[in-house]
């Protein structure tokens, strides 16, 4: 999986002979399953055309302020709200003149407003022939850039358009992209944890056919993952039956049916997590006794004996040495009481509390509503929000832990 997955970027092209790479540049973007628009300066238009780019990206090309309808009446293109739209703003190529306009705010064009107004992470890709490159001018205006937080995506060596070869050439599509992965990966909060995760129902066998369950769907664990997995951590994901698949193929998903083998699978990954997220509804009891064949109906009531499970979480969590351990408490009455109980008893760090009493949350639902309770009973209510906002919420509470 890409980190540009997902990514919304802003391509910013300027008027030099190396434009004409934009078209792969964005097409490798594309590939990535990044969102892509651009923003062309006027003199960009002479090496690439925008339909190009504008059919590579799927979405409208931006150059001028304003936009001339048909009906007489022009259209805004708002600088701010493209600024503001981007998770990362790219300028490639990123001539001497583009450079030195971004570098003394001299603001006279699209591009240069955008830049301007940009609050995410903006990276620029030089492109000149090697003089210019070397020109004190230049090497000012890189520092200026770099010292202003702008990640510089260093030129190559080779054949340049005026016949001579030596440094200043762009860097290729391909090695941008490259850049903007590694950069972008170093960078994110959870790179270099690894996370455990249950997620789902357990079955408890009583024979061959018939089980003890739950409603559980294994949602809220599978948004976590994801989650976890964007923000650069290594994650096993301990799944219950469901439906669902992880979205991203590096996350490692470990099926299980039973409690029993939930806990094994659990165990063997624990001491080498960072954090344990249990986040599965385990079953409390299992059958003392599975049958072998399928029991035939007979008599009109029919006595099962249960016996306790193993405490997946209580079990890990009290011989814990560096992780940190999250539960979910699903209540119905004494809530925050039963909450902080549960934190006490099993040695946690966090717990998330839903009530079934809350419209919108519980089993099957898209959305939940949930509390946070931390281990010195600090207590944070959140809004009703979809389950992927609240995974980001919790892996947010997770960074905090660990960097406060």
């Amino acid at each position: 999986m890409s980190v540009l997955k997902g990514k919304k970027i802003l391509l910013g092209v300027s008027g030099g002979i190396a434009a004409y790479k934009t078209a792969f540049l964005v097409r490798l973007l594309i590939k990535s399953e990044a969102e892509v628009k651009v923003i062309m300066t006027p003199a960009s238009k002479d090496f690439v055309t925008p339909l190009t780019l504008a059919t590579l990206s799927k979405n409208p090309v931006h150059s001028e302020f304003l936009n001339e309808e048909e009906d007489g009446n022009p259209s805004w293109n708002n600088h701010v709200d493209l600024a503001l739209w981007a998770d990362l703003m790219l300028i490639a190529p990123a001539t001497a003149n583009t450079l030195s306009k971004m570098a003394n705010g001299n603001c006279d064009n699209l591009l240069i407003a955008t830049y301007l107004s940009a609050k995410c992470p903006v990276y620029f890709a030089p492109a000149m022939d090697l003089d210019m490159y070397k020109h004190p001018s230049t090497l000012s205006s890189f520092s200026k850039l770099k010292l202003f937080g702008n990640a510089m995506i260093p030129a190559e060596s080779g054949e340049l358009a005026s016949g001579l070869s030596g440094e200043g050439r762009m860097a290729e599509p391909e090695n941008i992209v490259a850049f903007l992965e590694k950069d972008l990966s170093e960078k994110l909060p959870l790179k270099g944890k690894k996370i455990l995760i249950t997620a789902g129902p357990t079955y408890e066998a009583i024979d061959p056919v018939r089980f003890i369950g739950n409603h559980a769907t294994g949602k809220m664990g599978f948004d976590i993952a994801n989650e976890a997995s964007k923000l650069g951590a290594e994650v096993v994901l301990v799944s219950g039956p469901t439906s669902l698949k992880p979205k991203y193929q590096n996350i490692n998903l470990i099926a299980v049916t039973s409690s029993s083998e939930m806990f094994e699978a659990s165990k063997k990954h624990f001491d080498n997590s960072d954090v344990f997220i249990a986040a599965a509804a385990v079953a409390d009891y299992k059958p003392k006794v599975v049958a072998n064949q399928k029991i035939k109906k007979s008599d009109v009531t029919f006595v099962i004996e249960l016996e306790k499970t193993t405490d997946i979480l209580a079990t890990l969590s009290l011989n814990k040495k560096k992780q940190l351990v999250i539960g979910f408490a699903l209540e119905t009455e004494n809530e925050i009481e039963n909450a902080k109980l549960k934190i006490q008893k099993k040695n946690l760090d966090l717990i998330v509390l839903n009530s079934l009493n809350d419209e919108g949350a519980g089993f099957g639902k898209p959305t939940n509503k949930v509390t946070f309770i931390d281990k010195n009973f600090t207590i944070e209510p959140m809004p009703l929000k979809s389950k992927e906002d609240v995974a980001k919420d919790i892996l947010n509470k997770i960074i905090q832990l660990f960097y406060v």
